[in-house]
């Protein structure tokens, strides 16, 4: 699984990144618009919803949950100082998929007993994208929260984030998580549709060889 988080630079809107991660296969999307109201959010989200049910790809929004109601998204990711995920999940209902963001092994077990659906799990490393960082998990902090998830037989999807290179992808699956999240690297690329494309190929090989 790869997810693409959307992001904006110099170069390209939020639009413009959806777009081309769509372009090179991607089939999980978050629109993540920190420090802006529903207001200011929505006709970005309606358009990434509309480019993304055309792909057939996952559509999630990080944060709104009103907004993911509204618009009937695919679901919601929340960080730690965002919406608690079991009021999300009063709010949503069985119906929408809600992610939530986890450091720390205690993060996972309290996501996991609120009802989240997956875990979006980081930073695997410093990364500029994102304020307030929590503590850099690296190879071996993934390899000891998947292996405590086992022992407590805690069964959600895994997803690292943060600071991930092409490079990075063998060694991070290698962990045992389900996924890998990433932003910037598709973005710096001189193509990005062409690197989302070489990017799910190495995600699509471990899967297969795993």
């Amino acid at each position: 699984m790869l997810q693409f988080i959307s992001h904006y630079t110099d170069r390209y809107s939020y639009l413009d990144s959806i777009r081309m991660a769509l372009d090179g296969g991607c089939q999980w999307v978050q629109l993540r618009m920190k420090g802006v109201t529903d207001t200011e959010m929505r006709p970005v989200a309606r358009e990434a919803q509309r480019m993304c049910r055309e792909a057939g790809a996952t559509f999630i929004i990080d944060d709104h949950v009103a907004l993911v109601k509204e618009l009937r998204a695919d679901g919601v990711h929340l960080g730690k100082k965002d919406m608690p995920i079991a009021e999300a999940r009063a709010m949503l209902g069985a119906d929408f998929i809600i992610g939530g963001t986890a450091n720390t092994f205690e993060d996972v077990v309290a996501h996991h007993k609120a009802g989240a659906d997956y875990i979006g799990c980081g930073p695997f490393r410093f990364t500029t994208t994102k304020q307030g960082l929590a503590p850099v998990l690296g190879i071996e902090g993934y390899k000891s929260i998947v292996a405590r998830m086992k022992e407590a037989h805690i069964n959600l999807p895994v997803v690292a984030i943060g600071g991930i290179t092409a490079e990075d992808i063998p060694g991070i699956m290698r962990t045992g998580v389900t996924g890998i999240a990433l932003s910037g690297t598709v973005l710096r690329a001189e193509n990005p549709a062409k690197e989302m494309q070489r990017l799910l190929g190495l995600v699509r090989l471990h899967e297969s060889r795993s």
